[in-house]
């Protein structure tokens, strides 16, 4: 499977979402199969866009390319910072951010989502994550033992400096669900906020780098995974209580 993730420059509002119309469709056009946009890629933080303005445009590109999955990145929606998911016109899917990030006071402009989010498309179960979310293990071990996850989509706005941290929590989410995890972080901002980004990246279940030329376009043969190393699912092992042994 064919899968493009955007390398994202936030610029003003307008040349933002005549890009998503060209980026979206020209990526389709390629055969990827699941396109998907950075956190915030139309506003960053400061800017503000009508929602219903930009669920039409949603409909309009998913419309345009009705064989492909449509990744939006993020949007804030009704004080949630939300990842939409569209297909064939509509929305097949959307994610509130659960762990807000809290250093860039987002829990002051939005409310945390209150569930995590699997859905099932051809014969595929994709789990959501955004950004911070993937610092907290929990997550994405619920979205493996509970959803029963093949890939994890995870769009971000993390900084260029610390793209190691990035890059080696989406590998550790990856190998120790032993599921495909897809990292589509912003690559910079100008407009308002000026912020360099850092890297897409894709791990497969093994944990291991899927490698691109160019960091949009990526290859997954979901029909030939990696060999299982430890089957996270058979072998879970639940555990109710932490044993604390006093030193006295």
């Amino acid at each position: 499977m064919k899968v493009h993730l955007s390398r994202w420059v936030c610029v003003d509002l307008e040349s933002n979402l005549q890009r998503l119309r060209e980026e979206a469709l020209a990526a389709a056009k390629t055969g990827a199969e699941i396109v998907v946009f950075p956190e915030l890629f139309l506003t960053g933080y400061t800017r503000s866009l009508d929602p219903q303005r930009v669920r039409d445009i949603f409909a309009e590109v998913s419309s345009a390319a009705p064989e492909v999955l449509f990744v939006f990145g993020s949007i804030s929606e009704a004080r949630h910072n939300r990842v939409a998911v569209w297909s064939k016109g509509h929305q097949f899917a959307f994610y509130d951010k659960v762990h807000l990030f809290h250093p860039n006071g987002e829990h002051e402009i939005w409310d945390p989502g209150q569930s995590y989010v699997a859905f099932e498309w051809r014969d595929l179960r994709i789990g959501l994550m955004n950004c911070n979310d993937i610092r907290f293990p929990e997550q994405a071990r619920a979205l493996k033992l509970e959803a029963r996850c093949d890939l994890l989509v995870v769009p971000a706005w993390w900084p260029w400096r610390r793209d190691h941290i990035w890059s080696t929590l989406l590998q550790a989410r990856a190998a120790e669900n032993q599921l495909w995890v897809l990292g589509c972080c912003i690559a910079g901002s100008v407009e308002e906020i000026e912020f360099a980004g850092a890297g897409n990246h894709v791990f497969d279940p093994a944990g291991e780098p899927v490698r691109t030329a160019d960091d949009r376009s990526y290859e997954l043969d979901f029909n030939n995974p990696p060999p299982s190393i430890v089957d996270p699912v058979e072998q879970f092992v639940e555990i109710d209580c932490v044993e604390i042994i006093s030193g006295d």
